[in-house]
C-alpha cells in the first residue's frame, strides 16, 4: 500500500500535508482499484494515516479519557464515505449469523434506527438519544473498523460526555489534535477520490450501511463512479465549496 511517512502537518504548512497525503491515496485508488482488496487498502491507509499522525499531534498533550469502553458520544450523528460505508456494510455481512446466535440481530438494529433517524440534524440526531446500533454491552462491535469521524472525536473529561448524553449542559472539551488530524486525512482521501471519478460526498453512516446491506450492487456501483449511497447523503454538505477548496489545495 502507498502511504507517506507520519509527518507533522503543521511543520511544511497544511497545504503540504494535504498534497502528500492526497497522492498517497491517488497512487492507492490508481493500483489498487479493480482488486477485492480495494476498500480495505483505501480504509486502512487512512486509519493507518490517522493513527501515525496523531501520535505526533498530540506529543506533551494531556491524555483523552477515550479508551474505547465508553458510549456516550454513540448517540451523536456519525457520518462516513464510502470507502467506510462499504468496509462496515461487509463487517455486517460477515458477522451477522454468529451476532445472531449471541442474540444479537445487527441488520435488525440498523434498519430500525433507520426508520426514524434517517435524515437527522446533528443536533436532531443526539435529542434522540437513541446509541448506534453497533453498541453492545457497553462496546463497539466494529470499534478497530470504526471511521475517521468516530476516532476523530475523543473527549478528555468522560465524566462530562456523560452529562451531555443525559442532556446536562456540560462542557465537553474534545482533543483539537483528533479532529485537525481526522479532518486533513478525511479530505486528502475525498480528494483523491474526486479525482478518479468516486462519488466522493459524506453520508450519514447508518443510513448509508442499509442501503449498502440492500443492495448486493452497491459497492461495486460505487467502484464503476456511481454514487448508490447518494439518498443517505448528509445535507450540510456543500459540494461545490469543498470541490473548490481542493483544487486550491492541490494547485
Amino acid at each position: 500500500m502507498t502511504d507517506p511517512s507520519p509527518t507533522d502537518p503543521t511543520s511544511d504548512g497544511p497545504s503540504s500535508f494535504f498534497k502528500a497525503m492526497a497522492h498517497a491515496f491517488d497512487a492507492t485508488i490508481r493500483e489498487r482499484r479493480k482488486r477485492p482488496e480495494f476498500i480495505g487498502a483505501l480504509c486502512l491507509q487512512a486509519f493507518d494515516s490517522f493513527e501515525g499522525n496523531l501520535v505526533i499531534q498530540t506529543e506533551g498533550a494531556p491524555a483523552i479519557a477515550c479508551a474505547g469502553d465508553c458510549p456516550a458520544c454513540c448517540v451523536l450523528r456519525v457520518v462516513a464515505t464510502a470507502p467506510e460505508v462499504f468496509l462496515i456494510a461487509r463487517f455486517v455481512n460477515a458477522n451477522q449469523r454468529a451476532l445472531a446466535q449471541r442474540g444479537v440481530d445487527l441488520p435488525g438494529r440498523i434498519a430500525a434506527i433507520n426508520a426514524f433517524a434517517n435524515g437527522c440534524s446533528e443536533s436532531a440526531r443526539m435529542a434522540l438519544r437513541q446509541p448506534c446500533p453497533y453498541i453492545e454491552a457497553g462496546l463497539c462491535l466494529l470499534y478497530r473498523l470504526r471511521p475517521l469521524a468516530c476516532r476523530g472525536h475523543a473527549s478528555y473529561d468522560k465524566n462530562a460526555c456523560l452529562a451531555a448524553t443525559n442532556g446536562y449542559d456540560a462542557d465537553t472539551a474534545v482533543s483539537t489534535p483528533h479532529l485537525m488530524v481526522r479532518s486533513m486525512v478525511q479530505n486528502a482521501m475525498m480528494s483523491s477520490m474526486r479525482s478518479a471519478g468516486l462519488a466522493w460526498r459524506l453520508y450519514e453512516l447508518n443510513g448509508a450501511v442499509a442501503i449498502a446491506l440492500d443492495d448486493a450492487d452497491a459497492e461495486q456501483r460505487w467502484i464503476d463512479g456511481e454514487d448508490p449511497l447518494l439518498p443517505a447523503a448528509i445535507a450540510d454538505f456543500d459540494a461545490a465549496e469543498i470541490a473548490a477548496t481542493f483544487d486550491t489545495l492541490r494547485s
